[in-house]
């Protein structure tokens, strides 16, 4: 008899943690308990929402089509591990990069629900599937060049400049070599003339 008492006890409490549960984690949302399980279906749809509502884990449908959303805050979808049903199609979903978290948690969860997703702005993505959008793409996200990339932009920009300075000496060089070799021009031509009336006058004598 006891035990019998003490199992009601228990399954009284059992149904006032669930009405509680239900009071608290439903509105604005509709939830039905799905038959032979735990689990919950959640109907969020055409609620006028502007942000995810609390949810508990145990949910196993999630609807939030025709809202107000515009993003979703990292992290607000980690806790629902027994999800197998997602909707969040129909939402003005600002694309920046703030949409990331969104965009990668449905590519693990379902692809098909994530082509659903559709830009409203800004307006160089409107219109556009969330799915098509790559990282740069998304404003906000583009990041500058890794510290290893600037290395090598500077190690190429020295190599660069010290071939630019190579050849700058290259052809100071030879305009140097040159200028020194018609010095040497000018020096040897004086000495040939003497020789040259010389052999005109021998050649004079001569005749």
């Amino acid at each position: 008899m006891g035990e019998g008492k003490i199992s009601i006890a228990e399954g009284l409490a059992m149904l006032l943690l669930l009405s509680t549960v239900q009071a608290t984690f439903c509105p604005p949302c509709s939830c039905d308990p799905l038959r032979e399980s735990w689990d919950w279906a959640v109907n969020c749809s055409s609620r006028q929402l502007k942000e995810m509502p609390p949810l508990i884990p145990n949910i196993k449908i999630l609807r939030l089509q025709n809202n107000h959303l515009t993003t979703i805050l990292p992290g607000a979808l980690d806790n629902l591990t027994k999800l197998k049903e997602v909707d969040f199609s129909n939402n003005p979903w600002h694309c920046d990069c703030s949409i990331l978290y969104l965009k990668m948690w449905l590519e693990d969860f379902d692809k098909a629900s994530l082509a659903k997703v559709t830009c409203t702005t800004p307006a160089a993505v409107q219109m556009r599937p969330l799915s098509q959008l790559t990282g740069n793409e998304l404003e906000g996200c583009r990041k500058p060049l890794p510290i290893k990339c600037l290395d090598f932009f500077w190690r190429d920009f020295a190599l660069i400049f010290v071939a630019i300075i190579a050849l700058i000496l290259a052809c100071c060089i030879l305009q140097y070599s040159k200028k020194l070799a018609s010095q040497a021009a000018r020096k040897l031509h004086p000495s040939e003339i003497p020789l040259l009336r010389v052999h005109d006058l021998e050649n004079q004598k001569s005749k």
